[in-house]
Parts: C-alpha cells; sequence; structure tokens
C-alpha cells in the first residue's frame, strides 16, 4: 500500500487511497516514527490506543503521519495490517495544527511538537467540521500514536459557531488559543485551550473526558530507555536482601491457595487495630477500584493535585467526580472549608503526591462528619520520619478510610502489596467486592516481613536519610532563579514550577534524566515537574544536567 502524497496546504493529493477513505474516516490514527520502526510495533501502539478507547480495530479507517515517515515500512505494513490507506502530511500543515502534548523534540525534528496528535487532529477534522481527540498521545519504544474523530456540527450551529469539545481534544473554529499564542489553526479544526489556572482554591465537576490524562504514572517516563530515574517515588537499592530473600522462599508455596490470615494479623498488631479494621489488597490501586466500585457516593469528592488513580478509578466507575483545586499561592495547602458540606466521599493524599505536602492530622479529621468516607491515601506514610500527622490506627473519625502501600518504601511496585484500614462493616464490604485470594503469597509474606520491628526500624532509618538528601536537593534547586520548589515537601519527591517545563524536561532526557511531567495533575500544568528524592551524588548529577538544561531552553 502507497501512502497518499501531501500538498502543501496539507491535505493528501492522491485520489486513490487517500479520497476514497475520508467520507468514512471517522477514527484516525496519527502514527509519529523513527526511521527503522517495525510494523508489529505501529500496529501494536494503535492496537493499544484503540483497545484503551474501547474501539475495536474495525473502528480505525486510516493512518497519518508526516510526509517524509509516509513510505516507512513499520507505517505502511501496519497499515496494510489494518486494510486503511496512510494519510500524508506536509510538515508545515502539522506545525500549524496546536497540540495538547507537546514536546520539544519532534518540534526540532519535523516542526510540530506531535506528529501523532497533529496528523490524528488534521486527518479527522477532514471529515467533518472539526476534530477531538479521543485517546491522546502514547509512546511505545520507536513510536507515538494518538487517536482523533471528527466531529460534526450540530443543526442549530453554523461553521463560525463556537462549541467547547472536551478540554485539550479539540474545538471549534474560533476558539481562543492558550498563552503563549500557537499558529493559526489549519481550516476546521479546533485550537487547543490553555490548562486552566485557578486564582482561588475551586470546587469543579467534570466530564469524563479531561485535559489531564489520569492514566499517566512515572513509570512511563523511563520505560524501555536507559535514563536516571527521577520520575518515580520507590525507593532505590530496593528490596533489601532480606526482603528478596523472604519472598524467594515462598515461592516453594505456590501449590497451596495464598492464606492471608497471618499477614493481616501483622498489619492489625502494627497499627494496634483488630483484624477485622484490615484489609489486604494487591496495592493501593486495587483498594481506590473497590471503593469506587463497592461504596454508594452520589457526591464524590477528590483534592487536587494528588495521584490521580483515585478520581479514575471513580470515573470508571460511573461517578461524576468533583474537584478541590488547593492553590500553589497557598502552598498546596487544605482549608477543610474549601469541601463542599454535601461531598459524601472525599479523596486526599497525605503527603499528597506530587506535591510532597503533609497537611496536619486535624484538618483532615476535620473533614469527617456522618454521613461521608473520607479516604486518606498514605502511600508515602512510611517515608516521614516518625509518621506523624498519620490517621493509621484512629477510631474516633467517623467514615475514615486509611490507604497504605508497601511499594514505595520497599521496592515492590512489581508485587501489588497494600492494604486498607477502615471500620468492620466498610471492610466487609470492599472485602465482598474482592475476587477470591486478590493477593498473592509472595506479596502476603512480603506484607508480614515489612510489619517486623527489624523492618519498621529500617524504613524510619531510610526516612531520616530521605529528609537529609531532600533538603540537599532543594538547596541545590534554589540556586535557579528559574526554578520554584514547593519547599514545604515532607516526601520522598519534591514538586518544582520552571517556565516551560516541559521542554526543560525533553532536555533532560537527552542529558540522560527522567523527571515526572506536571501536567497530568489536576491543578497543575507544563509548567511543572516533580522530581524523586535520590543520593548526593545522583541529586549532584541532576542539578548540573539541569544547569544545561536551563541554558538550552533559553
Amino acid at each position: 500500500m502507497s501512502a497518499g502524497d501531501a500538498s502543501g496546504d496539507g491535505r493528501t493529493a492522491g485520489a486513490d487511497a487517500g479520497d476514497e477513505a475520508r467520507p468514512g474516516c471517522r477514527v484516525v490514527a496519527g502514527v509519529g516514527a523513527r526511521s527503522g520502526v517495525r510494523a508489529e510495533e505501529v500496529a501494536g501502539l494503535v492496537e493499544a490506543a484503540l483497545r484503551e478507547a474501547g474501539l475495536p480495530v474495525s473502528a480505525v479507517r486510516a493512518l497519518a503521519t508526516l510526509r517524509t515517515r509516509a513510505d516507512e515500512p513499520g507505517i505502511t505494513g501496519a497499515a496494510e495490517r489494518f486494510g486503511v490507506p496512510v494519510l500524508a502530511y506536509a510538515s508545515g500543515a502539522l506545525a500549524a495544527v496546536p497540540v495538547p502534548h507537546p514536546s520539544a523534540v519532534p518540534l526540532a525534528v519535523s516542526g510540530t511538537a506531535s506528529v501523532a496528535e497533529a496528523a490524528a487532529l488534521l486527518a479527522a477534522a477532514e471529515t467533518g467540521d472539526g476534530a477531538e481527540l479521543v485517546v491522546p498521545k502514547r509512546r511505545s519504544r520507536h513510536a507515538t500514536c494518538a487517536l482523533a474523530r471528527s466531529v460534526p456540527l450540530r443543526p442549530d450551529e453554523d461553521a463560525a459557531s463556537v462549541r467547547l469539545l472536551p478540554r485539550a481534544r479539540g474545538y471549534t473554529r474560533g476558539q481562543a488559543a492558550f498563552d503563549p499564542p500557537p499558529p493559526s489553526p489549519a481550516p476546521g479544526l479546533r485550537s487547543p485551550p490553555t490548562i486552566p489556572t485557578h486564582p482561588t482554591a475551586a470546587m469543579e465537576t467534570h466530564a469524563h473526558t479531561d485535559v489531564h490524562d489520569l492514566r499517566h504514572h512515572g513509570d512511563a517516563e523511563v520505560r524501555d530507555e536507559k535514563l536516571v530515574d527521577l520520575a518515580v517515588n520507590v525507593r532505590t537499592h530496593t528490596p533489601p536482601d532480606w526482603l528478596r530473600e523472604r519472598i524467594a522462599d515462598s515461592l516453594t508455596s505456590l501449590a497451596a491457595y495464598p492464606d492471608g490470615r497471618s499477614a493481616r494479623a501483622a498489619v492489625a498488631e502494627r497499627h494496634d487495630l483488630p483484624t477485622g479494621r484490615v484489609l489486604l489488597t494487591a496495592g493501593a490501586a486495587e483498594a481506590f477500584v473497590l471503593l469506587a466500585r463497592a461504596l454508594p457516593a452520589r457526591r464524590p469528592v477528590v483534592v487536587h493535585p494528588q495521584f490521580t488513580e483515585p478520581e479514575a478509578a471513580l470515573r470508571d466507575a460511573g461517578h461524576e467526580v468533583g474537584r478541590v483545586l488547593l492553590r500553589a499561592e497557598d502552598g498546596f495547602r487544605l482549608d477543610p472549608a474549601l469541601v463542599p458540606a454535601d461531598a459524601d466521599l472525599v479523596v486526599v493524599g497525605n503527603p499528597t503526591n506530587p506535591t510532597s505536602v503533609l497537611h496536619p492530622a486535624e484538618s483532615l479529621a476535620a473533614l469527617a462528619r456522618p454521613g461521608r468516607t473520607l479516604v486518606v491515601d498514605e502511600a508515602f506514610m512510611d517515608a516521614v520520619p516518625g509518621e506523624r500527622e498519620s490517621l493509621a490506627g484512629r477510631t474516633d473519625v467517623p467514615g475514615l478510610v486509611v490507604l497504605r502501600s508497601l511499594t514505595k518504601t520497599w521496592g515492590l511496585a512489581g508485587l501489588r502489596i497494600g492494604y486498607v484500614l477502615a471500620d468492620g462493616e466498610t471492610i466487609a464490604t470492599l472485602e465482598r467486592a474482592q475476587p477470591l485470594w486478590p493477593v498473592s503469597t509472595p506479596a502476603l509474606v512480603a506484607a508480614e516481613a515489612c510489619m517486623s520491628r527489624a523492618a519498621l526500624a529500617e524504613a524510619e532509618r531510610a526516612a531520616y536519610r530521605i529528609g537529609v538528601e531532600r533538603a540537599h536537593l532543594l538547596a541545590g534547586l534554589a540556586e535557579f532563579d528559574e526554578v520554584r520548589a514547593v519547599a514545604s515537601a515532607e516526601g520522598p519527591f519534591v514538586l518544582v514550577r520552571i517556565a516551560h517545563a516541559d521542554a526543560v524536561r525533553e532536555r533532560l532526557r537527552a542529558l540522560g534524566f527522567a523527571a515526572r511531567r506536571g501536567d497530568t495533575f489536576p491543578g497543575l500544568d507544563r509548567h511543572w515537574l516533580r522530581l524523586a528524592v535520590r543520593d548526593r551524588a545522583t541529586t549532584n548529577r541532576f542539578l548540573q544536567a539541569l544547569d544545561q538544561a536551563l541554558l538550552i531552553a533559553g
């Protein structure tokens, strides 16, 4: 299959493949690729995006890409697998398409900040009056992919009207662009919005589609690339040898079904609670899903910026989620009065990811009231010396649910182990929603081992070391006029604001360092990065790289 040629205005000129595809081209896969990419990788990435959107393979009507990449065997081979044409666009046409998830590298190479998003939006817009992203840019090792669909005008609209579509997914013609101003949009394409700023902490209710990619996590920043990892908050050099040995010894018991009684009792003893107030889960992520599906909630509210998985789980369960957005000007600190009185489920992190702010326990307890479930995510609390401000073990706070994870301090992200602390009725409700044997035998063994006195003492020593190394990182960041850090950080990471941090992040990648992008967190935008606390030598190398990245970014 040959790619359709692209004329100077960005429309495919070939009358064979391109024009025949357009009338039915409802969903287009935009593809960016490195030279030599294999068709299997491109096709697999497109299929993964379709699965994410809940669409069948037959839904995609074309692949769209940069003209200079249209004859790449990996792209044409993938198009042949799907039985669709390749739509090719000149670099100037793609550069005129503002994209919601820009990157500096493709901008430097091709003139557009995202080939995948620009090509998908432009191709989809040609079959309707505009286009919206269905799946934003997704990346494999050698390719990127985005899905877009055409959007017709409603019967009561005319071509000059402005209709707001889901944020950062697309707009009708005439919508104001963001700051800094992008190029004029291509005909029929909606300009992208600004990521909203909030002069005051505010309550918002959002539909399912949103400017922020709630499913983006730090591991995506380092997957398939050899970079110094400042994007993931798992403690380095973990699990320790003694824990590896305990887990390895458990493999001789894999023929038997998991028995969580001993681990559950160990967690209960560690927090001085009865076992009926403890539920073991496959990481905190499973707990969020259980809470979203099993507990009734008419008006759930999530306090942001924070870990996005709770809101994603609530949305997936069919809930309309309200947000309380905390302000950078206030140090991202929580005022309990900001939470609506009628919210019957409230989710907040402590210390909060990504701000690293540790909220006072009494401020959180003040959120509790009859008829409300108060969920406090304490995944990083064991990285705080003395676990001060923790609510784990409290039985005097009505409706309190505390989540803990063993992933971060002990390096067990691949094992999936965490737990829930709540009243007996809530625990029983969540347990009924779990499948049989939700936690594996090795994970149960790890949980029990991490509750021992020796393990808790080791975690406490690690927390103090993290505090020392965090202070060193903050001191180094303070040397840069361009960098503003959330100085009250108490977790194993810090949040920083840098003008055009998205471009700085790409420069850091080129210099060998992965930082966590901030624009996927509600309440933040592309000018924020999250940095994991590492040892002093690593931090010093990073600060040198940051100096270079800021100089290059200008």
